[in-house]
């Protein structure tokens, strides 16, 4: 049954030649037919998959902007441990007798009863001023041009930030 039916396929093929030849003379077949590049299930599913890939780029995007949240917030926390234990170490040092007495000699220049306190100053300048050998007065500065006062005012008024 099959043998035949293949063959009733060729006879008819051969059917549709004869025609052919017979109407117009002899058929010359110049190219072979080219196949259909997309059929229509290829194309069903390439719809698809580009359907599910912009579904997908939203959640994507919110998970690498959490992700990205995340590790913000991790550094943020390290940061604030590392103060944390900066600041316990600091406190740590205050309840030292000896450092307490060092932080006052350094910071207010307090002594022991008894000790006499002597601060150097480096003011090259304002020992020269004392000594008498201050800089020579020379002639009196001009005074700024109109252009230098106005803009110093606009940008001492842009400086100034009202109270909301």
């Amino acid at each position: 049954g099959a043998a035949r039916g293949a063959e009733g396929v060729r006879s008819a093929s051969r059917l549709a030649a004869a025609r052919r030849t017979a109407a117009g003379g002899s058929v010359k077949r110049l190219s072979a037919p080219q196949p259909r590049r997309f059929t229509g299930r290829a194309t069903v599913m390439f719809a698809v998959l580009i359907a599910l890939a912009l579904a997908y780029t939203y959640p994507v995007r919110v998970y690498l902007d959490q992700q990205a949240d995340i590790e913000r917030m991790e550094a943020s926390q390290a940061d604030q441990r590392r103060r944390i234990e900066d600041l316990s170490a600091e406190a740590a040092k205050w309840q030292d007798p000896a450092y307490i007495e060092t932080q006052a000699r350094e910071r207010f220049f307090m002594g022991k009863p008894g000790e006499t306190l002597l601060v150097v100053l480096s003011d090259p300048e304002g020992a020269a001023r004392d000594g008498g050998k201050g800089a020579k007065p020379g002639p009196p500065k001009p005074p700024d041009p109109w252009y230098d006062t106005l803009w110093s005012s606009v940008q001492a008024a842009n400086a100034e930030r009202p109270d909301k």
